[in-house]
């Protein structure tokens, strides 16, 4: 849809602002044509729209994880293999989300899944992706607090927003307590993100694949795998929180 050019402020007003696919100005509008004084949406505004809908969702970053790199531990601590692939996926983390990509990773406790999956979360921010984190009791939580007479949220809602931004990052999979309410759960929101080919970052303690389906659910392992390009993403290795590798 093309449209005359909005005002726009001057661009000293909005100090900072820009574009982060680098096709427009900051204001959201890409100029097709100053005599004419048209313009068309900038694909970057629907990712802005993304990105304050997620901003409502999940934790964000965490405290602990507003640092993580390469550089600090535990991750720069890691096995030399993983990390290399870590940095080529850091790399291209937009082309990553943008075609559907996702990672698994699962270790024993205190590896540096968790930070690594932060890592990946983090870098898509600063992509100017929308990004929802969550630990499997707390999107549980939430889900439950939808069916409150009270609630300001409704299930259908928050299921569509857990649905369609750009990257759902699940920490700790598999250790919620399974019901079948739970599994009809999970299996809804990375059906519905398998369907889509939208991202999905998880990590989870469980080492083994059948005792995950138990967990889980078969259907859902089946589509996270495809999801996440195959198996889980191994890191292994001491507990580094009792280690003293935590930087």
């Amino acid at each position: 849809m093309l449209r005359p050019v909005p005002k726009r402020e001057d661009p000293a007003a909005r100090e900072g602002a820009s574009c982060p696919i680098g096709q427009c100005d900051g204001s959201g509008w890409v100029v097709l044509d100053d005599d004419s004084n048209t313009s068309r949406p900038c694909a970057c505004r629907e990712r802005r729209v993304s990105r304050a809908v997620s901003s409502r969702m999940g934790t964000g970053i965490p405290k602990r994880f507003r640092g993580v790199s390469f550089e600090r531990k535990p991750i720069s601590d890691l096995e030399p293999t993983l990390l290399r692939e870590m940095r080529r996926f850091v790399a291209r983390i937009d082309d990553h989300v943008e075609a559907g990509d996702g990672l698994w990773f699962y270790g024993d406790v205190g590896t540096g899944k968790t930070s690594l999956a932060m890592l990946v979360s983090k870098a898509a921010l600063e992509a100017g992706r929308s990004v929802a984190i969550y630990s499997m009791p707390r999107l549980l939580a939430e889900i439950k607090g939808t069916y409150d007479r009270d609630s300001d949220d409704s299930y259908m809602r928050l299921f569509h927003r857990l649905c369609s931004v750009d990257l759902l990052h699940l920490d700790d999979l598999g250790a919620e307590r399974t019901t079948d309410w739970v599994l009809e759960q999970l299996y809804a929101i990375v059906n519905e993100r398998w369907q889509d080919q939208r991202s999905i970052v998880v990590t989870s303690n469980l080492l083994d694949l059948d005792q995950l389906r138990a967990q889980i659910g078969a259907r859902t392992v089946s589509r996270l795998r495809e999801i996440c390009g195959g198996d889980p993403i191994p890191v292994m290795g001491p507990d580094l929180r009792t280690a003293g590798s935590w930087g």
